[in-house]
């Protein structure tokens, strides 16, 4: 079963041109690339493995409602699933990506869940506004926030980072972040959960997505200060960081030549599938992390050891 999910035939000594450094490690994506932003999970070769077989659910978020942007794929694909797996109702919200985004709601609704598509741009604070009054008008209540949705774009330096796109990843990564919180804190009660998204890069700066590690980093502190500011109330903020996953935003950042050697530098020599993160939502959503709040959780195969 690993090497059925984890790992191809092709085995290289020293990886594709770009990889940091010779060393031994399996790759299983192909160099490819898309030329939009955000990417389409449905154009990746090989699919991501957004749902693991073996996992059993216990009703971990029975009766609970969860905002997640950016669910339609990548990890949000994998924590939307997982989570109506555990009983949760889902509102997705995304952009524009609508086959991902019919295919995961057909996908949630086969398994019994409960799913609301709302597509627009979270960088506009009236559309979180009503991102969270239709869930409000749907389903009567909302107990989880996933801040997943963001955006990332490979420069070579700072002079390569056009002002436009400094503010728009700011914009999609941060203010979208803060936008949709502070909406979502007119309905979270005591025991409710915000979980953000942020990344490793945040903690060894990749030298190749400056104005994306610095949003990250905001989460950081986005997260921190908020729990503080949250915790009498029983409303817990946490972080997610990942390592490389394999998602849409690697084929829509990375020069095409990059893909295969993404993970390379982890200690598990390997960028991972979205269904080995999601039960870490799962956990962090559910009681079982009552006395858990203002942590950055960090899932990277070794890559850093937070």
């Amino acid at each position: 079963m690993k090497d059925k999910f984890f790992y191809s035939n092709k085995f290289n000594e020293c990886g594709y041109e770009l990889a940091h450094k010779c060393s031994p490690y399996y790759t299983k994506y192909p160099p490819q690339s898309q030329d939009f932003q955000p990417g389409m999970e449905y154009l990746m070769c090989p699919k991501p493995i957004f749902e693991n077989p073996n996992y059993k659910a216990s009703g971990k978020l029975y009766g609970k409602v969860a905002i997640i942007t950016g669910g339609d794929s990548g990890i949000g694909r994998a924590v939307s699933i997982i989570f109506a797996k555990e009983g949760a109702s889902i509102v997705i919200v995304y952009f524009n990506e609508h086959k991902d985004a019919f295919e995961t709601k057909k996908y949630i609704e086969q398994i019994g869940g409960k799913c609301l598509l709302i597509e627009g741009d979270i960088k506009n604070p009236d559309f979180c506004k009503s991102v969270v009054e239709q869930t409000i008008n749907t389903f009567g209540k909302l107990d989880i926030l996933v801040n997943n949705a963001g955006v990332q774009f490979q420069q070579k330096s700072l002079n390569d980072i056009s002002n436009e796109q400094f503010d728009y990843t700011m914009k999609t990564n941060i203010y979208s972040m803060f936008y949709m919180t502070k909406e979502a804190l007119k309905y979270l009660n005591c025991g409710s959960s915000i979980i953000n998204l942020s990344s490793v890069t945040t903690f060894y700066g990749e030298p190749e997505l400056i104005d994306y590690v610095t949003s990250k980093g905001a989460i950081v502190g986005f997260t921190r200060s908020l729990a503080t500011n949250l915790a009498q109330k029983n409303i817990r903020v946490n972080a997610v960081a990942p390592g490389y996953f394999w998602t849409p935003l690697q084929p829509a950042c990375w020069n095409k030549e990059k893909i295969p050697t993404l993970g390379a530098d982890a200690d598990m020599k390997r960028m991972a599938e979205t269904f080995e993160i999601a039960p870490l939502f799962v956990y962090l959503a559910s009681d079982d992390s009552s006395y858990v709040t203002g942590q950055v959780m960090h899932i990277n195969g070794g890559l850093y050891k937070g």
